[in-house]
């Protein structure tokens, strides 16, 4: 059995973020809810690298907004996936960070578990390094 995928989720509304913890949990993720942006960085310093295979983020809340976490958390972890939603704002281009936006309500449930299974099944990280294939010439002159 492959092993759950982890996807940090933070929102500050703890209603929201719980439908959405149900809704990844039931299709096989395992989440790691926290309700504020500094929790969500804490989180990140304290995980195992690769650990985490997706941040998805509220964009508007208090103190932090979705943007910023995802800008810091992109410092420490170069390589982690993003994603950030909103239920207020319809677009945002702001200077993104994250990977994909999706405004709440306009994307069904259906469309953001695809998006997510996608970010997470190519969550980028250093790509292996492949040594060029050295072909040496039988008839070496000496």
């Amino acid at each position: 059995m492959r092993p759950k995928k982890t996807i940090l989720c933070v929102d500050d509304n703890e209603q929201a973020l719980s439908v959405r913890k149900f809704l990844l949990e039931t299709r096989g993720y395992r989440v790691l809810a926290v309700t504020t942006a500094h929790e969500a960085l804490e989180l990140l310093e304290r995980a195992l690298p690769g650990s985490i295979d997706l941040l998805l983020s509220d964009l508007l809340m208090p103190g932090m907004d979705g943007n910023e976490l995802i800008r810091r958390a992109k410092d420490m972890t170069p390589g982690l996936p993003s994603m950030l939603i909103s239920g207020s704002v319809k677009q945002y281009e702001r200077g993104i960070r994250a990977d994909v936006f999706l405004p709440k309500g306009v994307c069904s449930p259906v469309e953001m578990l695809e998006r997510i299974r996608v970010l997470v099944a190519r969550k980028r990280g250093p790509k292996k390094a492949v040594a060029p294939v050295v072909h040496q010439d039988a008839a070496v002159s000496a």
